[in-house]
C-alpha cells in the first residue's frame, strides 16, 4: 500500500476520512456476498487474447487479455514453464502502484519451479490519472479486480497443463490487502501468500489522533468511506478456505506492525506468520520461502540454490497514487 505517497489534494480528504466517525450501519461480508456484489458468470466466453513475448530462463513469457465482466478488458501476463505439466496455478498480484509488467521477475522465479503463474493489472492501470481518487470509484474498481481475478482462475483452469487441485495466490503490499478480500470470496484455491499487507487502506484511516477534516470535505470523506469499508480485505481474510502464509518486515515503514497484526489476527485457519529483518519489500529469504510454501502447499520444485539471491525485482514506478 502506498498511503504514505499521497499528494497535498488527496492528503486533505484522507484527513477529513480519519476524523469521521465509523458508519453505523455497514453491511456485513455475508450480505455483501449474497447481495451479488462479487458474481459473475462464469459461462460467459473468455475471449481470451494471447501472445508470445518472450522465453526467459526457461520461462515462456505471454501478453495476455481477457474479458472483464464488469466491462472493457483485462490485461496482463501469463507465465509458462516449459514442459508438459500438469503444473501448479499461481495467481499474482502487484502492489500499488505498480502492473502486472513490474512483478515480471517475481513471475519468473515462482514459475520456472513448476507453475503457470498469471499476474493481471489492477484497474487503475487501465485508465489515466491517479491509482487512487478517494471517491466512490475506487470501491467499483476493487470489485472489478475481485472479479477479473476470479476471471484469472478461469484462465488458468482452462489450460489443460493445469491442476485444478493446485491453485493458490501470491500478492505482495496492495496484492496482500486485496488478496485478504479475493481469500474471502474465492473458493477454488488451496493456499495464499500475503506479504507485507495490511488488511485495506482504510484501516489507517481509522487510527486514534486524527487531524480534524477540512471545512466542507466531510460528506465526500463519508461518501469514500462508505464505499470502501464494507469491501475491506480484514473483514474477508476469516472466510477463507485455504491456508495463508503472513510475511511481514519488522522494518517495513509503509505498513505498520499493528495493522499487519491486525489482519494476521482475524484469520484463525490454517496459518503461518513470518517475520523478517527488513522493510517493506522484504529480503531474498522471504522469496525463497514464498516458494519453500508453494513447494509444501501445492506441489511445485522446492527451491535451490539458484533462488537464494530472490527475484529480479526492478525499481517501483514513478506513478502518481
Amino acid at each position: 500500500m502506498t498511503i504514505r505517497l499521497l499528494r497535498p489534494a488527496l492528503a486533505a480528504l484522507a484527513a477529513a476520512a480519519l476524523a469521521l466517525p465509523a458508519a453505523a450501519q455497514m453491511a456485513s461480508p455475508a450480505e455483501v456476498l449474497a447481495a451479488g456484489t462479487f458474481a459473475y458468470d462464469r459461462s460467459a466466453p473468455l475471449d481470451l487474447r494471447d501472445s508470445l513475448r518472450s522465453t526467459q530462463e526457461g520461462v515462456a513469457v505471454h501478453a495476455i487479455s481477457f474479458a472483464s465482466p464488469k466491462g472493457g478488458r483485462a490485461t496482463g501476463l501469463l507465465f509458462v514453464p516449459t514442459g508438459a505439466g500438469p503444473f501448479a496455478g499461481v495467481v499474482l498480484a502487484h502492489g500499488m502502484p505498480g502492473s502486472a509488467e513490474t512483478f515480471t521477475g517475481r513471475g519468473v522465479y515462482i514459475a520456472r519451479h513448476g507453475a503457470v503463474v498469471i499476474a493481471i493489472d489492477a484497474p487503475f492501470n487501465r485508465r489515466q490519472g491517479r491509482t487512487m481518487t478517494l471517491t466512490p470509484r475506487d470501491s467499483a474498481e476493487q470489485v472489478q479486480l475481485i472479479v477479473d481475478l476470479q476471471r484469472a482462475v478461469d484462465v488458468l483452469l482452462a489450460r489443460r497443463d493445469v491442476d485444478p487441485a493446485r491453485l493458490a495466490y501470491v500478492g505482495r503490499s496492495y496484492g496482500a490487502a486485496t488478496g485478504a478480500l479475493f481469500a474471502g470470496v474465492e473458493r477454488r484455491l488451496k493456499t495464499y501468500v500475503l506479504a507485507s499487507g495490511d488488511g485495506g487502506v482504510t484501516m489507517r484511516f481509522r487510527e486514534p489522533g486524527a487531524p480534524p477534516p477540512p471545512p466542507g470535505r466531510e460528506e465526500e470523506a463519508r461518501a469514500w468511506l462508505a464505499s470502501m469499508e464494507p469491501i475491506e480485505g480484514i473483514r474477508y481474510v476469516g472466510l477463507a478456505n485455504g491456508s495463508i502464509l503472513f510475511q511481514h518486515g519488522r522494518r517495513d515503514n509503509v505498513v505498520p506492525a499493528v495493522l499487519a497484526e491486525r489482519l494476521h489476527a482475524a484469520f484463525t485457519g490454517d496459518k503461518e506468520v513470518r517475520w523478517y529483518d527488513a522493510e517493506h519489500a522484504l529480503n531474498p529469504a522471504a522469496y525463497v520461502d514464498q516458494l519453500r510454501w508453494l513447494h509444501d502447499r501445492v506441489g511445485t520444485t522446492a527451491p535451490g540454490p539458484e533462488d537464494e539471491a530472490g527475484p529480479q525485482i526492478p525499481p517501483p514506478p514513478a506513478r502518481q497514487p
